[in-house]
């Protein structure tokens, strides 16, 4: 495993990342999380990445127990907040009773100083620990005023709470406004959505951040499974794949596009080349912008965390992505085309 700078931090991160949207704390039974996680460890991943609404905080509650065995120092612990909460959480067994019920409650969200202070406070009781090392704000706040957002910001940090805070998917404008507020912490990350596939932070988001000490921790860079191979055109999902789970199948809508699954089918040529499978040759992929520090990556299953792992390091030389892009045509999406 190979490990890179984040941005102007001291952090120094796995080039693979163990996510747990929609797997841990919900999609995924815990024996198999836990051994998930303990398999990232032994290939030497040492940046978990989580957030307060995955699984309505059930993600935060599964790595809590996970990691506490775990010396602090030995892994990079990174969360989120701003999309809605529950006023009052329960206990998970009254918690399925609830939504079996279909009873509603009182949610909260946003990033006001009050949010940032009470969402921070939450998931540190749920991850079991004093601090998180990245604090990230999961999308833009348009009815709270930046000002308020970073100064919140700048207090975790200043209270210990806090190591270094990153953003996902805010606006360049937003970023550059960021950047230019007085007096308070600066952002070391960006989270955005990228992949072979999905390139819109390339021509905006990762020019700025590159001039400004922010590095990129890339999600979904498999496509939700769709850059792995395993969904082929004309034929039903796998019975054990996220596109066939009720509780795993979200943003799938390209699993069923049949150009695009015939297209990534020609890239086992490529991969078959390299002696590498097709999730390597997408993770090497995001991994060959310097701007990057790591991929994030879900799993279900220990041996897709080994086959991730195994994708730091391989460098990939510029007939190999020009080949890529021939291949692919025009189901590159990039900013200003439509999904």
């Amino acid at each position: 495993m190979r490990y890179r700078q984040l941005g102007s931090s001291e952090l120094r991160v796995s080039e693979i990342a163990l996510g747990s949207w929609l797997t841990f704390g919900g999609g995924v039974p815990r024996k198999q999380g836990e051994a998930c996680v303990a398999k990232a460890f032994e290939v030497g991943i040492n940046f978990i990445d989580t957030a307060n609404a995955y699984a309505e905080g059930g993600a935060e509650q599964f790595l809590g127990g996970a990691l506490s065995g775990r010396p602090r120092d030995s892994y990079v612990l990174a969360t989120k907040l701003y999309f809605q909460m529950p006023t009052t959480m329960l206990p998970r067994p009254l918690e399925r009773i609830r939504r079996r019920l279909r009873v509603p409650v009182a949610t909260e969200g946003g990033l006001s100083r009050q949010q940032v202070i009470k969402q921070l406070d939450a998931s540190l009781a749920r991850l079991r620990t004093d601090y998180v090392d990245l604090y990230q704000c999961h999308r833009y706040d348009w009815d709270t005023p930046l000002e308020e957002t970073m100064e919140a910001l700048t207090e975790v940090v200043q209270q210990g709470k806090v190591r270094y805070i990153g953003f996902s998917e805010w606006p360049t404008e937003r970023i550059q406004a960021s950047l230019e507020q007085p007096g308070v912490v600066r952002f070391v990350s960006s989270q955005p959505q990228y992949s072979m596939i999905w390139r819109n932070p390339e021509s905006s988001v990762i020019p700025l951040c590159r001039e400004n000490g922010i590095s990129q921790v890339v999600w979904s860079p498999l496509a939700q499974g769709v850059l792995t191979g395993k969904y082929l055109p004309g034929r039903p999902p796998p019975p054990a794949s996220r596109a066939a789970s009720s509780t795993m199948n979200w943003f799938m809508d390209r699993a069923g596009d049949r150009t695009l699954l015939e297209r990534v089918q020609q890239l086992h040529t490529v991969a078959d080349e390299l002696g590498i499978t097709l999730s390597q040759l997408a993770l090497a992929w995001v991994l060959r912008e310097p701007n990057v520090a790591a991929a994030l990556t879900g799993a279900s299953r220990p041996e897709q965390i080994e086959e991730n792992a195994a994708a730091s390091g391989i460098e990939l030389d510029v007939e190999t992505l020009a080949r890529v892009d021939a291949i692919l045509g025009d189901s590159i999406l990039r900013e200003g085309d439509d999904a």
